[in-house]
């Protein structure tokens, strides 16, 4: 998960991070893999960060 979260640091990863935060205010979607274990997925460092740019989360 340390490559996922340096390559979510990028200028266009934070950009489209902002925008999937953004289109969360107005729209439903969802971003979903195949791994069992969430504490070892890299969707729950996606969760965080879309949290952290004030993404509405369900």
């Amino acid at each position: 998960m340390k490559k996922f979260k340096a390559e979510m640091a990028a200028p266009a990863a934070k950009h489209d991070l902002a925008l999937l935060a953004k289109l969360s205010h107005t729209t439903d979607f969802s971003i979903g893999c195949y791994c069992e274990d969430e504490a070892y997925c890299h969707r729950s460092v996606l969760r965080e960060l879309l949290r952290a740019e004030g993404a509405v989360l369900d």
